[in-house]
């Protein structure tokens, strides 16, 4: 943590005086750049702070259980296992057979043109 410490203190005093330089000569090329320069490596330095921050929450985060959601804390702690009516509408298929087959609007499938994997034609060459 003390390396991004110093490195935000540092790309930030670097960004300031390039800024303060620039705001007395906006017509120059090299010192617009040379702030491009210093912005670009304090949001370098930003982007790993808020890696840090997001992997201390995870940490922080990770020891907690997961709360359950309201919808299934009011089904109750019964003993049956009803894990089945969880996951009705959940598959393509039942347990009492295939699913059924939805009609394309053409009333036929339709074969994708050079995809098929039979032999193909030769463009009028020798056999």
């Amino acid at each position: 943590m003390d390396d991004i410490k110093q490195r935000l203190v540092q790309a930030s005093d670097v960004c300031v005086k390039a800024f303060e330089k620039w705001s007395s000569d906006q017509k120059s090329s090299s010192v617009r750049e040379t702030l491009q320069e210093a912005i670009h490596e304090l949001r370098k330095v930003a982007s790993r702070l808020e890696i840090e921050l997001a992997i201390s929450e995870r940490d922080q985060n990770a020891a907690k259980p997961i709360p359950i959601p309201p919808h299934r804390a009011a089904r109750g702690k019964g003993g049956n296992n009803d894990m089945g009516d969880d996951n009705i509408g959940n598959s393509a298929s039942d347990d009492d057979g295939p699913a059924p087959q939805q009609k394309s609007s053409g009333g036929a499938m339709r074969r994708r043109l050079g995809s098929g994997s039979g032999p193909r034609k030769s463009g009028g060459g020798q056999d």
